[in-house]
């Protein structure tokens, strides 16, 4: 999605889906606009009230509380403003998309560097504080993968798809090269 278009966010929103991940939050106010994306269409029968009819008010109030709103920090501006972005009201998770942070920060790819270990310890800090869930993003090394979670990360993107089947098929590839085929 585009940054600061939030308002693409709504057409998904009115269908149904559980939750929004919301990349690039800067500040408090950006995080204020995806939360206000609910000002939006109120129509049909949706999943979130059991696929009946229901009053506006009354899916208003099913789809606040069954949607997971998720904001991205991946800049040390947003990093600096995670204790503003999580006071918003309706923000749940609080996301560091590690491999843009990194890459902003001018360190491509050094997930175990200090700086981005500190970026966590704010991030997370925060979340605690306003009784938000701290997560990550991006950092898939095992080895480096616990430090974050350690710290109490525990809205954890553990992987990407393509990753992991492209990781299934290399494992049975694997097997069946080992399987006499004469």
């Amino acid at each position: 999605m585009p940054n600061g278009e939030y308002a693409i966010a709504t057409r998904p929103a009115d269908n149904g889906p559980l939750g929004l991940v919301m990349p690039h939050v800067d500040t408090a106010a950006e995080a204020r606009e995806v939360v206000n994306r609910g000002h939006r269409s109120m129509g049909g029968i949706g999943p979130h009230y059991g696929l009946r009819s229901a009053s506006s008010g009354e899916a208003a109030s099913a789809l606040n509380a069954a949607n997971l709103t998720v904001v991205m920090l991946e800049t040390p501006t947003a990093i600096a403003n995670a204790e503003e972005i999580a006071a918003v009201p309706g923000v749940d998770v609080l996301l560091i998309g590690t491999n843009d942070l990194c890459a902003e920060m001018g360190i491509h790819g050094d997930f175990g560097n200090e700086r981005v270990a500190d970026a966590y310890r704010m991030m997370i800090a925060a979340a605690r504080k306003h009784g938000k869930f701290p997560g990550m993003a991006g950092v898939y090394n095992e080895t480096i993968m616990p430090r974050y979670i350690e710290m109490g990360a525990r809205f954890i993107l553990s992987g990407q798809d393509a990753a992991f089947m492209a990781a299934g098929a290399a494992q049975r590839t694997g097997f069946l090269q080992k399987l006499s085929l004469s």
